[in-house]
């Protein structure tokens, strides 16, 4: 399929996270653009804004008449769409082209050199960060992200079309779409066992998308991990490692190995050793393709980090309030060490909203074990996002199998009388779900932050 010949784009749920970045990047490339989304959403009304026109009905009558045209318009949808939509039926039916939001990256990518983040954690924090480098050191580069940079404000980092910089996607085998230059392989924890049926599938799958890098291209992968390629880590053996890792003043500073030198006194702002190893196998790439080492410890310096990945809200002697994306069980282990690191010795309070049915029912255990580390447990219901019920999956069952005394089932309207009635120094609300439309709520009714 020739791009150049789709004057319209239509985009079948255009507010996702990674939808609503391509919209922006075919918008800033003089294409008409247009879409449908279940509901009305910051993501949503910032694309408004900027002038494109956003359905919030499954009505084909709502479909802007300059889009039924085969020849010039190309309809995009993401996997979280049903079949059965009735906008998707009509395009498929009437001999539109149509595709998959990967496939359409796979599209804008193929000529570029593209480096792509591949990953059950971390992809988003580290696209961000891979791009920010880019960026700063004037490389004309596109990165799309998974999430808004709160450098930028975006989840579109744009300064030249040379190369690419996006988040390889497991689910749905989408990454399989790719042919990237640079890869990396953050991790391959068992996720998406609704797709995959069992960890061993997810892994080949990650071993297909390796063989995805064109001839003469790199791959890096976590030390550790059961592929080969460049290794990277923390303070391992690693041919991109940190060393000398030091906390000053709620920043790491460490020195950064690489395999024929050793670069002094990088610095970066975000907590946790795991958003330490994102940035490392982001400062490996971008050393690979080209950037001195010097302007990168400069630009790590200046990062800031991607909203609802360990976001403060409030930062006080007295009380700290964190927001983070943390949707599974390995996620929230991250963000209790970082939070234990960090804050030593403090009374940890954790609201959590479960993601997915299906990921509730494989990981119980596992969830129930990661949440039973915090001083206070309080659980909402589980967001279901794509999916049907699942008899006996509920936050009652996870709730009872959460080995911690303090521990409650609670509403949203009940969050903020809860957390006023309970002393605490340190709090935390996670998940994948809606639960992050809750924290301005919060910071208003905290009798913490007054």
């Amino acid at each position: 399929m020739n791009l150049k010949t789709k004057n319209k784009i239509y985009f079948i749920g255009i507010g996702g996270i990674g939808m609503s970045a391509l919209a922006r990047y075919m918008l800033a490339h003089g294409k008409e653009v247009s879409g449908y989304d279940k509901t009305k959403t910051a993501l949503t009304q910032t694309l408004e804004e900027l002038g494109i026109d956003v359905s919030y009905n499954e009505d084909l009558r709502k479909v802007n008449s300059p889009y039924y045209n085969p020849k010039e318009t190309l309809v995009v949808y993401t996997p979280a769409i049903p079949k059965t939509h009735t906008e998707l039926v009509f395009f498929k039916t009437n001999n539109y082209d149509v595709c998959k939001r990967s496939e359409l990256l796979g599209i804008i990518t193929e000529e570029t050199f593209c480096l792509a983040v591949a990953g059950t954690h971390g992809k988003t924090t580290t696209t961000s960060i891979l791009g920010h480098l880019l960026y700063s050191c004037e490389i004309p580069v596109t990165a799309f992200l998974g999430g808004i940079s709160q450098n930028y404000n975006s989840n579109l980092i744009i300064n030249g079309t040379d190369v690419t910089v996006v988040e390889a996607d497991e689910f749905d085998r989408s990454f399989l779409t790719l042919s990237p230059n640079m890869a990396c392989i953050t991790s391959i924890d068992a996720d998406h066992l609704d797709i995959y049926g069992d960890a061993s599938e997810l892994k080949r799958a990650f071993e297909s998308f390796s063989k995805c890098i064109k001839p003469n291209g790199k791959l890096f992968v976590k030390n550790g991990l059961p592929i080969k390629g460049i290794t990277y880590g923390v303070d391992d053996d690693s041919d991109y490692t940190a060393k000398n890792i030091k906390i000053k003043n709620g920043c790491y500073v460490f020195d950064l190995k690489t395999p024929i030198q050793t670069h002094k006194d990088f610095k970066l702002g975000l907590p946790g050793r795991h958003n330490l190893s994102n940035a490392i196998i982001a400062l490996a790439m971008a050393a690979e393709y080209g950037c001195p080492l010097k302007q990168l410890a400069k630009a790590l310096a200046l990062y800031k980090g991607v909203k609802r990945r360990f976001t403060y809200h409030i930062k006080t002697n007295s009380f700290v309030f964190i927001d983070d994306y943390a949707h599974h069980p390995e996620e929230i282990n991250a963000v209790h060490e970082a939070v234990r690191e960090m804050y030593p010795g403090k009374k940890v309070m954790v609201i959590f909203q479960p993601h997915l049915y299906s990921r509730t029912q494989d990981f119980v255990n596992e969830f129930a074990e990661s949440l039973s580390k915090f001083d206070q447990i309080f659980l909402l219901e589980i967001y279901p996002a794509r999916e049907l019920p699942i008899e006996g999956v509920n936050s009652e069952w996870l709730l009872k199998k959460i080995n911690n005394p303090n521990k409650r089932l609670i509403q949203k309207s009940e969050i903020i009388d809860h957390i006023n009635n309970n002393d605490v120094d340190v709090l935390l609300t996670i998940g994948a779900g809606d639960i992050g439309d809750e924290v301005e709520h919060i910071k208003k009714g905290l009798a913490h932050a007054n």
